[in-house]
């Protein structure tokens, strides 16, 4: 008889701050309650610690909104957080508050930072936001 092994692949961390960033932005456009933020991350398989890493990330983020915010306009030249790309403010929020709250490493950040600004930001986005959490790195 032939035994089909079936694995679940778990979701990298790399696609844990994508749905934080998505989560961000769907928050900001006024669609995201708890049962979105639920059905997002179970359709994107995001599950088990990857799931509470997710909802540890993205509500820490709502949590520390403002703190987060002014640490970002003090390190933004030209414009205010309110100003900037949906989703350049959902990336830089996402990094300053890894750096501020969590043990990972700040190199890691900014790069996790660039790489989800080429994927789902403009084409100035992950300059942007190498620029900013490289400032931000510097100050904590």
């Amino acid at each position: 008889a032939y035994i089909k092994i079936w694995r679940h692949k778990m979701a990298t961390r790399h696609q844990v701050r994508q749905a934080v960033v998505s989560l961000l932005y769907a928050r900001e456009m006024g669609s995201c309650n708890e049962e979105f933020v639920e059905e997002f991350l179970e359709e994107k398989k995001i599950r088990n610690d990857q799931r509470s890493l997710a909802l540890s990330l993205f509500h820490g983020i709502l949590e520390h909104a403002e703190g987060l915010d002014a640490l970002l306009n003090a390190r933004l030249k030209e414009w205010k957080i309110n100003e900037i790309g949906s989703i350049e403010r959902a990336v830089l929020r996402l990094g300053a508050y890894e750096m501020k709250f969590t043990p990972t490493d700040k190199a890691v950040i900014i790069n996790e930072g660039i790489e989800l600004g080429k994927e789902l930001g403009g084409d100035s986005a992950p300059k942007f936001i190498n620029g900013v959490l490289d400032a931000l790195k510097a100050d904590l």
